[in-house]
């Protein structure tokens, strides 16, 4: 799945339209393999982002949870931590002939 695509459901306060709207524009992208149409087919990509938006409003609509809703800053601190841990540079460098210094 697109790493751009983030979590909508079960945030305090709810996804707003603009979210749901980008999440929905991330998947028909990754769907088509186009990040931007051709006049030929724009009308059909921007119809398909609107019908995936809805359906993405319906679902999380209807979703329920006994869980307290998370806390988006808390969530996007999380995230940037497992960003800088999985990005971070190795301890050593490594020469021309493979071996670590």
């Amino acid at each position: 799945m697109c790493r751009n695509i983030r979590t909508l459901f079960n945030f305090e306060p709810p996804a707003t339209d603009d979210e749901v709207h980008d999440a929905a524009l991330q998947f028909v992208r990754k769907l088509s393999g186009s990040t931007k149409p051709s006049k030929r087919n724009a009308a059909a990509f921007e119809r398909a982002v609107e019908q995936v938006a809805v359906a993405v409003h319906e679902l999380v609509g209807a979703l329920e949870t006994s869980q307290p809703p998370r806390n988006r800053e808390e969530e996007a601190a999380k995230a940037r931590l497992r960003s800088a841990a999985r990005f971070s540079q190795p301890k050593g460098k490594i020469d021309t002939a493979g071996t670590t210094s």
